[in-house]
């Protein structure tokens, strides 16, 4: 079965901007699982310009289902991850100034960095998993370096998605069997929506995961956040 982690960043996005406490964070983490929800996501950047690195640590204790934490793996990360131990960490390349995360990791040009970090931790009992686009040869190497799992970059599906979706998704497919074949678990996300989510489901084989913030919580504007949840599960399940 395919879980649905929630990607609560947007919901701190929203307090910042104002500054207190509304919307609770961690509280809105709890919301999320009540409704549904079967991991919850969270992406500290550098400048806390969404969740900060408080937040996880207070987010932490309420988690009832799977926490996933995803960043770069800058030592300050690094530090965070070990002590909180989540159940899953993603490491993404994103460059400090980055907006959002727009590309996977080159692995045979990052080798010797991702294994380290991969296996300090592993030892501390954390799953990992990197992200990644759908180059095959990029796949290789992605098992190389000892990680349990890579999460797909699907921005590029969802782009082309209206215009030719068997063509959009038919890159995933084929990185899904290989990583399959590699003995890879396989999550993915980026930009997938009640639109896209379905057929992406439907076609791209062994899923283990989606993470979803953005379209999940914009959605949730119009719908509700529990109605949400339940539209998004009943596109995987």
């Amino acid at each position: 079965m395919t879980r649905l982690s929630v990607n609560i960043n947007k919901i701190a996005t929203i307090r910042n901007a104002r500054g207190g406490n509304i919307p609770d964070v961690p509280e809105a983490a709890i919301r999320c699982e009540q409704y549904g929800a079967e991991g919850i996501t969270v992406h500290p950047r550098p400048d806390e310009r969404h969740i900060r690195y408080q937040d996880v640590r207070d987010i932490r204790p309420h988690i009832t289902t799977e926490f996933n934490i995803e960043g770069y793996p800058s030592e300050r990360f690094i530090a965070l991850v070990t002590e909180i131990k989540p159940h899953q960490v993603t490491l993404v390349p994103d460059p400090p100034d980055t907006l959002t995360s727009n590309a996977g990791w080159d692995v045979a040009k990052n080798m010797d960095f991702l294994k380290s970090v991969i296996r300090d931790f592993q030892k501390a009992g954390i799953r990992t998993s990197i992200f990644v686009d759908t180059d095959l040869q990029n796949l290789e190497k992605a098992a190389e370096t000892g990680t349990n799992r890579i999460e797909l970059y699907t921005e590029p599906y969802a782009s082309m998605f209206v215009k030719d979706r068997e063509k959009a998704v038919r890159p995933f497919i084929a990185a899904a069997r290989k990583a399959r074949r590699l003995g890879l678990g396989i999550n993915a996300g980026h930009d997938l929506n009640l639109d896209n989510l379905g057929y992406f489901h439907q076609m791209v084989p062994d899923l283990a995961e989606v993470s979803i913030g953005h379209a999940l919580i914009s959605d949730a504007l119009y719908y509700g956040l529990e109605n949400t949840i339940q539209m998004y599960l009943r596109q995987i399940h």
